[in-house]
């Protein structure tokens, strides 16, 4: 299917036709203020002058769904270079270079951050933006090892990290309550050395080249981890075994490289493929699969993958997604060619293209999606024109910061509301701003 579109692309609708037809819907800012919630900005660049560091910065989510988001003040600014630094080299010898991925346990009351240069994961109490413990993944594959991306299981127990160039798949063990976080070595899943279920090679050519994992996800069912592979194909893993172990393989002629973009929906995993690679520089795929009915019995590739969109001409990366109200619609967001497409969350028809550009930003390179409570908001980081990560043809952006969209047509479609603008200029004044990580986290009374 490569460089097709789905049969469903002739029904592309731009954001503002739907504007015009579908009226606000859900989304405004009384129904987002109904649940409090803030949102969490990474910016992974330098704040130290030294090579390591960065800055998360918090928003009151009153403000960003507010008249003039574009002027929303953060609530609190916190240099991960001073406490969080310090903390990590006192616990593992190294310092934190280049935070990249957030996430919240399910009782919102802390937070880990992966920095994926140096593969630290750092635990933070979500209230005070303390930190309180530094770990850091294991020397993998050629002694690298990188902590791009990080997810929990459902109760709580477990963090699941993404150690992308040691090519492992490693866990941690959770306890919130009592601020313990231990590292669990025995667990770890090596994907470049392993064996399938099948007997075959983990990683292999023709079959899954480069298994560096780029994200992990378990879906609200807490079953199992799917883990995309920036080479294509993927791995389903029992997180709960020790170690880890495979129940389904994929391989890149059913799942596209460099995937980073799941999202639960009507039972569903929808999951996408994207450029930013030299083997793989321009590519937009979506797919899904289903939430369960995987066993170590099962041939390759089953269940079988859905694919409903295909593009891989120039300029097209998939990247970041999410799901509207009642997962009605599935975005997947297009950080290359600044938009949005909108998939049926039940039938996962392409419905819609929604134009991120706007008089706020004719470039703003949308990477990563959060989204309120009520669901109605959308807030995406923005990339910078130095970017860290992502090669520059997909990630080099106008405006570093966090673009605002309130949802319009029941989440068909989009308006964008606002960019709250960072920055961070080095000493001779060249902004190296580059937000990625971002979530939203409801607030806790």
């Amino acid at each position: 299917m490569a460089g097709t579109r789905s049969i469903y692309a002739p029904i592309v609708v731009l954001a503002a036709a739907l504007l015009a037809v579908g009226g606000s819907g859900a989304g405004d800012a009384s129904s987002a203020a109904a649940t409090p919630f803030e949102v969490w900005l990474v910016d992974q660049s330098d704040t130290t002058g030294l090579g390591y560091g960065g800055t998360l910065r918090v928003y009151d989510g009153r403000d960003l769904t507010g008249a003039d988001p574009s002027h929303a003040i953060p609530t609190s600014v916190i240099d991960l270079g001073a406490q969080t630094a310090e903390l990590c080299r006192a616990s593992t010898g190294a310092d934190p270079v280049r935070p990249h991925m957030l996430t919240f346990n399910g009782a919102q009351t802390h937070a880990a951050l992966s920095f994926v240069a140096s593969g630290h994961v750092v635990f933070l109490d979500a209230r005070t933006r303390r930190p309180l413990a530094c770990v850091r993944a294991e020397t993998g594959a050629g002694g690298a090892r990188q902590a791009h991306a990080i997810w929990p299981s459902r109760d709580d127990r477990y963090l699941m990290v993404a150690n992308q160039n040691g090519k492992k798949l490693e866990r941690i063990r959770t306890d919130y309550r009592n601020a313990s976080f231990v590292q669990e070595p025995a667990a770890t899943l090596d994907l470049a050395g392993c064996t399938t279920p099948s007997g075959a090679p983990c990683q292999a050519v023709g079959v899954r080249p480069d298994n560096a994992p780029i994200c992990p996800f378990i879906a609200s069912d807490n079953g199992p981890l799917f883990v995309s592979l920036r080479g294509g194909g993927m791995l389903v893993v029992d997180w709960r075994t020790t170690p880890m172990s495979i129940v389904a393989e994929y391989d890149l002629a059913n799942v596209p490289a460099n995937g980073c973009g799941f999202t639960e929906a009507r039972g569903k995993i929808f999951a996408d493929g994207g450029g930013g690679t030299a083997a793989n520089l321009d590519q937009f795929s979506v797919l899904r699969l289903p939430m369960a009915g995987y066993a170590p019995a099962n041939p390759p590739n089953m269940p079988p993958v859905e694919r409903l969109f295909d593009d891989d001409s120039a300029e097209r990366d998939a990247h970041g997604s999410e799901a509207t109200s009642r997962q009605r619609y599935v975005w997947v967001g297009d950080r290359d060619a600044n938009v949005a497409e909108v998939f049926d969350g039940v039938s996962g028809a392409h419905l819609a293209t929604v134009d991120l550009t706007s008089s706020f930003s004719t470039d703003p390179t949308p990477d990563l999606f959060a989204v309120s409570p009520d669901r109605g908001w959308f807030f995406m980081s923005t990339r910078g024109p130095n970017p860290l990560s992502g090669d520059p043809h997909s990630s080099h952006g106008h405006n570093p910061g966090m673009l605002v969209v309130q949802l319009t047509n029941q989440g068909l479609g989009g308006q964008v509301r606002g960019l709250v603008p960072i920055t961070n200029p080095d000493a001779t004044g060249v902004e190296r701003a580059d937000a990625h990580a971002i979530r939203v986290r409801t607030l806790v009374r």
